[in-house]
C-alpha cells in the first residue's frame, strides 16, 4: 500500500533508475523541441530536471515533509508537537516563522541535504522524547520543516516558503477551521500541485475549537473542496497541537512516509510529469502524413520556374538539326554548322560521346556541369507564383493540425531561403544529362545519302566528259551505255540528285518523330532531377520538422508516464 495512505488504492513505486530515464526523455524532449516549444514552459522544464539531478545526487535516504500554511494555522505549534519540544517560535499575534526550521530524525549525515534546501535552523529529535508516543516504525532518516506562512505580509517569507516547497518531498497542508476554504490555499497550491497527490497530506487543525458535528461538518466540506482541486483521494487529518488530537496519527502517517523510502521519487516523478505535461500542451497528439517525394504539382511548377520546356524545346531542335547533319541530303546539310545547337546556346551541350554504345554513360563532362551554371532565362512571375503557392500548398499540408511554432517551423522548412531553390533548380538542369544513343536510322541513312551523292556526282562527272569528247568530236570512239532511252549518266545524276532529296525528306520526318520522342525522354530525366532537388530541398526538410515533432512528442509521453 502507499507509505501515505495506508487503505487506498497501491501507487506504483518509482526507481532512481525509471526517475533518471523520465528526466533524460524530458532533457532529450526539451533539446529535440528547441524554439518550437514554449520557452517558459520549457524553462520551467529545465529547472525540474536539474532539481532531479541535484536531488538523486544527493547522499542518504532521507525523506524531506514540508509543514506549509497559511498565517495562525498553527503549523509551528504543530511542528513542535510532532518533535516533541519547543523548537519554533509561536506568535500570539504575529507570524513569528520567516525563516524554514528542520526537525531531524536519525544519525545519518543531513548536512548536504539542508544545505542544498537552504534551511539552517536545525533540530535533531532524540528517537525517545519524553512524553511523545512511538509510531509504529522509524522516523529515522525524516527531515520535517517549518515553513514560512505562505500567505504572509511579508514577500520575503513568502518566497521563502514557495522556494522550500519546490524542493520538498511531502507536502503536509495545515489549515484551521476559520481558513479551510482560502482560495491562496487551494488555487495557488493544492490545485497547481495536484499531480503530486500521492505526496499530499491535508490537516485540519485547531480541531478542539469545534463540536463534534462542527468537525464533520468542516471535515466534509474540506473534503469536497479537495475533490475540486483534483485531489480527491487526499488525506484529510484533525488534528490539535493543543491538546494533542490527531499528532500520534501524523505522526504515524509520517512514520509511513518514511519507511517506504519513495517518496522523494515520487515527488520528483510528479514534478516531472508535471513539466513534460505543460511542455506537451506545445505538441499535436500527431504528424500529418506526407509523401516521401515531392508532390507532382510542386514538380511541376518547379520545372516551369527551371526553364524546362525551354530545354524541352532545345533538345527536340537539336535533335532534328543532329538528324539533318547525319541524313540529310549531303549538298545542303553543311549550311546547319553556320547555326549555333540550341542546346549550345543555353549551355547545356552535352556534346558527342566517341561511341554511341557509351553515350548514356555518366562521363566526366557531366560531373563538370554541375560546376556550372546555364544560360536558361529567368523564371516569369507566373512561374515563381506558381512555385510559390505549390510550396505554400505543401507546407499547409505539413502544418495541419500542428501547433503555431511548429507550423512557422514547417512552413520555413517549405520556403527555402533566398536563391538557393533557383540554384539548385540550375544545379539539376545542368547536371542531368541529355546524352542520347545515337538511332542506327542515322548512320544507314547517312551513307545512303553519300552513295547516292557519289552516284549524282560520278553522273555529273561522266557527262562532263561525254560533253568534252563530243567538243572535240571524239565521242565515236566511246560508246555511252544505256537504259532504254536513257543514257546511264544522266540516270546516275538525275537518280542521285532525286533520291538524295526524297531520302532527306523522309529523314526530315523521322527526325520530327524522333525528336518528339528524345524530348519525352529528356523531360522525364529532367523532371526526374528536379524531384530529386524538390524532395532534398524542401519535402526532406518539412518532414525533418514532422518528424523532430514526433520524436518530441513520444520522449514527453515518456517522461509523462
Amino acid at each position: 500500500m502507499s507509505p501515505i495512505r495506508p487503505g487506498r488504492a497501491k501507487v506504483a513505486a518509482v526507481s532512481a533508475e525509471d526517475l533518471a530515464e523520465r528526466a533524460t526523455a524530458l532533457t532529450d524532449a526539451l533539446d529535440l523541441g528547441g524554439p518550437e516549444l514554449d520557452p517558459a514552459s520549457v524553462t520551467a522544464a529545465r529547472a525540474v530536471t536539474a532539481k532531479v539531478q541535484e536531488r538523486l545526487g544527493l547522499t542518504g535516504g532521507h525523506t524531506v515533509v514540508a509543514l506549509a500554511g497559511a498565517t495562525g494555522s498553527g503549523k509551528s505549534s504543530l511542528f513542535n508537537a510532532v518533535v516533541g519540544s519547543e523548537v519554533a517560535r509561536v506568535g500570539a499575534r504575529r507570524p513569528t516563522t520567516s525563516t524554514p526550521t528542520a526537525g531531524i530524525w536519525g544519525q545519518e549525515p543531513v548536512g548536504e541535504l539542508l544545505t542544498w534546501l537552504g534551511v539552517g535552523a536545525r533540530h535533531f529529535v532524540s528517537a525517545h522524547a519524553p512524553g511523545v508516543a512511538s509510531p509504529a516504525g522509524s522516523l529515522d532518516g525524516l527531515v520535517l520543516l517549518d515553513l514560512p506562512d505562505f500567505d504572509s505580509r511579508e514577500r520575503a517569507n513568502r518566497a521563502e516558503a514557495e522556494r522550500v516547497l519546490a524542493l520538498a518531498d511531502v507536502f503536509v497542508w495545515v489549515t484551521d477551521p476559520q481558513k479551510y476554504a482560502d482560495a491562496r490555499l487551494h488555487d495557488d497550491y493544492v490545485k497547481a500541485l495536484a499531480a503530486h497527490e500521492a505526496v499530499m497530506i491535508v490537516v485540519l487543525n485547531q480541531a478542539d475549537r469545534l463540536s463534534e458535528a462542527d468537525r464533520k461538518r468542516c471535515l466534509a466540506d474540506l473534503t469536497r473542496l479537495l475533490k475540486a482541486d483534483g485531489v480527491p483521494n487526499a488525506i484529510v487529518l484533525v488534528t490539535s497541537a493543543r491538546t494533542g488530537l490527531g499528532v500520534d496519527e501524523l505522526r504515524q502517517r509520517l512514520a509511513n512516509v518514511v519507511a517506504g523510502a519513495a517518496a522523494a521519487r515520487t515527488r520528483l516523478a510528479g514534478d516531472v510529469r508535471t513539466a513534460a505535461g505543460e511542455v506537451r500542451t506545445g505538441v499535436a497528439d500527431r504528424e500529418p502524413d506526407l509523401p516521401n517525394r515531392a508532390p507532382a504539382s510542386l514538380v511541376d511548377a518547379l520545372a516551369r520556374s527551371a526553364g524546362v520546356p525551354t530545354v524541352v524545346s532545345a533538345v527536340e531542335r537539336d535533335y532534328r538539326d543532329q538528324a539533318v547533319a547525319a541524313a540529310g541530303w549531303p549538298f545542303t546539310r553543311w549550311v546547319r554548322s553556320l547555326r549555333a545547337s540550341p542546346l549550345r546556346r543555353l549551355r547545356l551541350d552535352p556534346g558527342r560521346s566517341r561511341s554511341s554504345a557509351d553515350r548514356d554513360v555518366i562521363t566526366d563532362r557531366d560531373v563538370r556541369a554541375v560546376l556550372g551554371r546555364s544560360s536558361l532565362p529567368p523564371p516569369t512571375p507566373a512561374a515563381r507564383s506558381a512555385v510559390e503557392m505549390a510550396t505554400r500548398a505543401l507546407g499547409d499540408q505539413g502544418a495541419a493540425g500542428l501547433p503555431v511554432r511548429w507550423a512557422n517551423a514547417v512552413a520555413d522548412a517549405a520556403t527555402p531561403p533566398g536563391t538557393v531553390m533557383a540554384d539548385r533548380l540550375d544545379q539539376a538542369v545542368v547536371g542531368t544529362s541529355l546524352r542520347a544513343r545515337d538511332p542506327i536510322w542515322w548512320t544507314v541513312a547517312g551513307m545512303v545519302q553519300l552513295l547516292l551523292a557519289a552516284t549524282a556526282v560520278l553522273g555529273f562527272l561522266w557527262l562532263g566528259l561525254l560533253f568534252v569528247l563530243g567538243w572535240l568530236q571524239m565521242d565515236e570512239l566511246f560508246t555511252t551505255p544505256r537504259w532504254g532511252p536513257i543514257p546511264v549518266p544522266v540516270i546516275m545524276l538525275v537518280g542521285g540528285l532525286l533520291a538524295g532529296m526524297l531520302l532527306a525528306a523522309l529523314s526530315r520526318f523521322l527526325a520530327a518523330a524522333g525528336g518528339r520522342r528524345r524530348a519525352r525522354r529528356m523531360e522525364r530525366r529532367l523532371r526526374d532531377s528536379i524531384e530529386t532537388a524538390a524532395t532534398e530541398t524542401i519535402t526532406d526538410p518539412v518532414r525533418a520538422v514532422l518528424d523532430r515533432h514526433r520524436r518530441t512528442r513520444e520522449l514527453l509521453e515518456q517522461a509523462a508516464r
